[in-house]
């Protein structure tokens, strides 16, 4: 297979053809891939940094689908597709009805096929599979009153194996073969194969997650073998561009590095279009031949890839990716807003109940040490709800921050004050998992330990610094050999030094407690005792602690 690298694209100007219905030279037909991935249910355009590229406004459902049917009608020989994480941590208005509003959403955008990501497991399989199929859900029924169909679109899952009574069977389909043009597509959907470190254990009890690359080229041998020769993987596990300054480019590969890029060097030639996610990040690549695409998160960005593809042989003969930002300047599809009206309609009195204020912006950005004034907020509030002896008698309260899924922006007045109210909606926005409070007794050396297990990340490069309540408070050294990060003497709760031997008493959430994002010092301790839920233990601190204010995030200090 040729192709010509990126940079050429760009500089000769080809990186979006002109064709004419997808035709190109005698013989080849150009389809198009419009490619999403991490939406988790953006129904609503995002707010704060998460509502932007690069200072540019983008994202919402009504126009994303405008960019994509816009895109559709450039070239008719089009497929959508995504790279998982369609649900889960999602706003109010999609969560309130068990992310049924996303699925519907995708259904209107026209979704032909995705792999299933992490998050796509936040409730379970089974959960999933309802979506998949259709039904209402079997503890509260469809609470819009109108039944749900399932998802038009097909769930893969190439390397996520159920184990039966005979063998292990796939949960999902491995693939799917889509006619475009008069060509045919073979596509292979995997999930990361972390998602049992990433997700509350018993939601995919059951499952294994297998290797990515291994299990991407045997089933692209396997569609060789059917007349397949146009092979697109969609994967959710990605990277993430390092471009020092200025801020990475959408269509930049500024010194990838992540999970994704090993990957991508073992696959087989036979892939030759990657479209990647998990990290949240943009970027478009070109690895030892393969194309690799990310088009960041919650509906801001999509990726077009047009495909050359030699009708004859339908072997793919070039390439040419192009990030492409969701920006709000063109109309809104109705269609969209028809099912944001009635979901909004639904989530009203819910969403919009004001449960306090805020003083500013309390933003989830972390500083050098990995500390951030929204981090601080949420430790700050897990242990009021905790430290009362009723409730458990915490001392410390710790808080992974890939559970902290938006910044608290809040409404400002219209009598201009500084003062912004702040909504249950968005307080759900920031804590969407429904994850409970938990209390458990640890000795001041599982506490050292598990301080050191956020340093053991399985995936370089990526931040899992614990946000921690005020009073505790500790230094560490991120160049330091394994084991050796913390200083045990810098460990303290309200200046008293942590002894190996003493025992306190940590409020932590159900997630990590289970041995989320491979904490697995908590699964050695058991023993806990159950409490609040997480959103419910914020709207308590909002209410007693308004305005909150973003703090001096100096509770962890790196040394280096």
């Amino acid at each position: 297979m040729s192709r010509m690298p990126l940079g050429l694209w760009v500089a000769s100007g080809l990186l979006c053809p002109i064709v004419l219905f997808g035709q190109s030279a005698r013989g080849a037909v150009v389809v198009q891939l419009l490619a999403i991935n991490d939406f988790h249910g953006a129904l609503e355009p995002p707010e704060g940094a998460t509502g932007r590229i690069n200072m540019v406004p983008a994202g919402g459902a009504e126009y994303l689908s405008t960019h994509l049917k816009n895109a559709l009608r450039e070239n008719p020989n089009s497929v959508i597709v995504a790279a998982g994480d369609l649900i889960g941590a999602t706003p109010l208005t999609s969560a309130l009805f068990h992310d049924e509003p996303a699925i519907e959403t995708m259904n209107a955008i026209g979704l032909s096929v995705s792999a299933v990501g992490n998050h796509e497991f936040d409730h379970g399989w089974r959960a999933l599979m309802r979506l998949q199929r259709g039904g209402c859900d079997p503890t509260d029924g469809c609470r819009d009153g109108d039944g749900f169909s399932g998802a038009k679109f097909q769930y893969l899952s190439a390397n996520v194996v159920r184990k039966t009574n005979r063998a292990l069977q796939p949960l999902f389909p491995a693939t799917a073969i889509r006619s475009v043009g008069g060509v045919k597509i073979g596509f292979i959907g995997e999930t990361l194969r972390r998602t049992r470190q990433l997700v509350t254990p018993t939601g995919v009890r059951g499952l294994s997650f297998l290797d990515e690359w291994s299990v991407a080229n045997r089933h692209a041998a396997r569609l060789k073998l059917q007349g397949i020769n146009a092979i697109v993987l969609l994967i959710h596990e990605g990277g993430q561009q390092n471009p020092g300054e200025p801020a990475p480019e959408p269509n930049g590969c500024a010194n990838l590095t992540g999970a994704i890029v090993p990957i991508v060097q073992k696959l087989s030639p036979a892939i030759g279009v990657i479209v990647s996610a998990h990290t949240h990040q943009f970027y478009n690549c070109t690895i030892d031949g393969h194309t690799v695409t990310s088009a960041g998160s919650n509906g801001r960005m999509f990726t077009r890839v047009n495909l050359t593809i030699d009708s004859s042989t339908d072997t793919i003969t070039n390439v040419a990716a192009s990030n492409e930002v969701v920006t709000r300047d063109v109309e809104k599809d109705p269609a969209i807003t028809r099912l944001l009206t009635k979901y909004s309609a639904l989530s009203r009195s819910t969403a919009n109940r004001v449960v306090g204020t805020a003083s500013a912006e309390i933003t989830a950005r972390r500083n050098h040490a990995g500390e951030s004034a929204l981090g601080d907020v949420i430790a700050d509030a897990q242990l009021a709800a905790t430290s009362p002896a009723a409730k458990g008698g915490a001392r410390v309260a710790f808080m992974n921050p890939g559970g902290i899924r938006a910044d608290i922006v809040g409404n400002v007045r219209p009598d201009g004050s500084q003062v912004r109210d702040v909504t249950y909606a968005h307080l759900f926005t920031v804590q969407p998992f429904g994850n409970t409070l938990t209390v458990l007794t640890m000795t001041g050396e599982q506490i050292r330990q598990l301080l050191e297990q956020q340093f053991d990340s399985p995936n370089p490069g990526e931040s899992r610094i614990l946000q921690v309540s005020a009073g505790f408070s500790y230094r560490y050294a991120l160049g330091a050999p394994a084991g050796q990060h913390v200083d045990p003497a810098s460990i303290q709760i309200a200046g008293r030094i942590v002894r190996p031997t003493d025992r306190v008493r940590v409020a932590a959430n159900s997630f990590l407690v289970a041995g989320g994002d491979n904490f697995t010092i908590f699964e050695d301790i058991g023993n806990f005792n159950g409490g609040d839920i997480d959103v419910d233990a914020l709207m308590e601190y909002f209410r007693t602690h308004s305005p909150a204010a973003p703090g001096p995030q100096n509770r962890i200090v790196r040394t280096d």
